[in-house]
């Protein structure tokens, strides 16, 4: 698992089980459209999916930056955020790179939030697209 610690405390399971709704989810999502589309119905998509779940879902999440001793609203955004326990960032591009890790886990370090997968739709398989980071 990219990102995590071992001096942290275990995701909780019902933490884990949200992160596998949102998984199947997103496959679900994926064997419907296939790859090619944009960015934003993935996320349409994907939202309605897990909120006929049940799941609690918000989607463009505002992330302020702390820096010292200020809150600075830059213009992060989650694309979607499950039960408050889940973010999830989504793709629709050739390849992941490292640098999209990274902003999952800048989300993750300014949201409080300790789990997130990246899903990249435009992958063929989208197995080969999906990272789980944990922070």
């Amino acid at each position: 698992m990219h990102g995590e610690h071992r001096d942290r405390e275990p995701i909780p399971a019902a933490v884990n089980d949200v992160g596998t709704a949102v998984l199947k989810a997103a496959f679900s999502v994926h064997d419907s459209l296939g790859p090619g589309l944009l960015e934003s119905v993935y996320e349409h998509c994907l939202a309605e999916e897990l909120q006929s779940a049940g799941l609690a879902t918000e989607r463009q999440v505002g992330v302020p930056v702390s820096y010292r001793d200020a809150r600075l609203d830059v213009g992060f955004r989650i694309d979607v955020l499950v039960e408050r326990s889940v973010v999830v960032e989504i793709k629709a591009i050739d390849a992941l790179a490292s640098i999209h890790s990274a902003q999952v886990l800048t989300y993750l370090r300014f949201s409080g939030v300790r789990l997130g997968y990246l899903v990249n739709f435009n992958s063929v398989r989208l197995k080969d697209g999906i990272r789980r980071l944990v922070l």
